[in-house]
């Protein structure tokens, strides 16, 4: 669920053209303008926006952001030119941030090849090639390495049924497989990556609960256990199959995650905070909200305020909503 707020009626798409076009005029960038038009439109408009900044003024509406934005407001800059990106193209620019300067404890692409459905992760593909001219497999592929790319060059790939429909046997089996594996302290084995990478969200949540039936402890819990207990503490690996394993199960939950370690850090995590509040502004950010208000106790907007200045704060706010959780 949104908890963005548009103007009605909307605009045109040229008046709002119009608009931006002032913003870049002057002396100075008027930031406050262009945050007032870009982040109270919705998706589908912003396209049109973009689409008719090109007709008139004959250029794409992101290269005067780019150069204004990043030139008056860097910080804010991101979290823009994010925002005006179709959400495939946006995925396909995250994806390719992380590949190429690609760090065992980055989690951007799990998130894209999990919490989004499959036909969104077919979609950022495409973007992808026809923004890079590679396809996000093979560059996945070239920048990982041992385990991690065993773990996500199928995360990548593998088309997920989105159907309801289950196999218990089957979940009581990859439950048993999963839970010696684990026990074995097998965590790359190809089975346990298979069974996490393959398989559809409703039969990984069935496999899950028959875990948890199972072996009296919830798979989650059990990957956290092993990684506080394991020789390096530090291990990666069992972090990324966690992060997997909770995006599966609550994907809402995990983000709400991100965002608050990324306030709650010495220093605010300025890339992690933008990019879960302008990838899921339309899609899930009431549920996230919800959630962080009854972890922290304080509206994610409130905590936001506090951590964060200026433009950058006016842009988010804007993104999240006002309202309190």
């Amino acid at each position: 669920m949104s908890t963005l707020t548009f103007p009605s009626p909307l605009p045109s798409p040229a008046e709002d053209c119009e608009q931006l076009h002032k913003a870049f005029e002057g002396w100075g960038t008027n930031e406050g303008l262009i945050i007032s038009v870009l982040a109270h439109r919705p998706a589908a408009h912003r396209r049109e926006i973009r689409r008719v900044y090109a007709e008139i003024y004959g250029e794409d509406l992101l290269k005067p952001l780019d150069k204004e934005l990043t030139r008056d407001f860097e910080v804010c800059a991101r979290a823009v030119l994010l925002w005006v990106l179709d959400a495939a193209e946006r995925d396909a620019v995250l994806a390719n941030e992380v590949v190429r300067k690609w760090s065992p404890g980055n989690r951007v692409l799990i998130e894209i090849a999990v919490v989004r459905k499959t036909e969104e992760l077919l979609a950022a593909k495409r973007a992808y090639q026809a923004r890079f001219k590679r396809c996000l497999e093979e560059d996945v592929a070239a920048h990982t390495h041992d385990e991690y790319r065993k773990l996500l060059v199928p995360l990548v790939s593998t088309y997920h049924y989105e159907g309801a429909e289950v196999d218990k046997s089957l979940s009581k089996s990859e439950a048993k497989t999963l839970h010696q594996k684990i026990k074995d302290n097998d965590y790359s084995h190809e089975e346990v990556i298979r069974i996490l990478t393959t398989r559809s969200k409703a039969q990984l949540l069935a496999t899950f609960n028959e875990y948890h039936n199972e072996f009296k402890n919830p798979i989650n819990k059990v990957f956290t256990a092993h990684r506080m207990l394991d020789a390096d503490p530090k291990n990666e690996f069992l972090s990324a199959l966690r992060a997997i394993v909770r995006c599966i199960i609550c994907p809402e939950r995990y983000l709400e995650k991100v965002i608050r370690l990324a306030i709650n850090k010495m220093g605010t995590d300025e890339g992690a905070l933008s990019r879960i509040i302008t990838t899921r502004a339309e899609v899930d950010m009431k549920q996230i909200k919800d959630l962080y208000y009854k972890r922290n106790s304080v509206a994610l907007d409130s905590a936001v305020k506090k951590d964060t200045t200026g433009d950058f704060e006016d842009f988010l706010l804007a993104l999240v909503g006002h309202e309190e959780a």
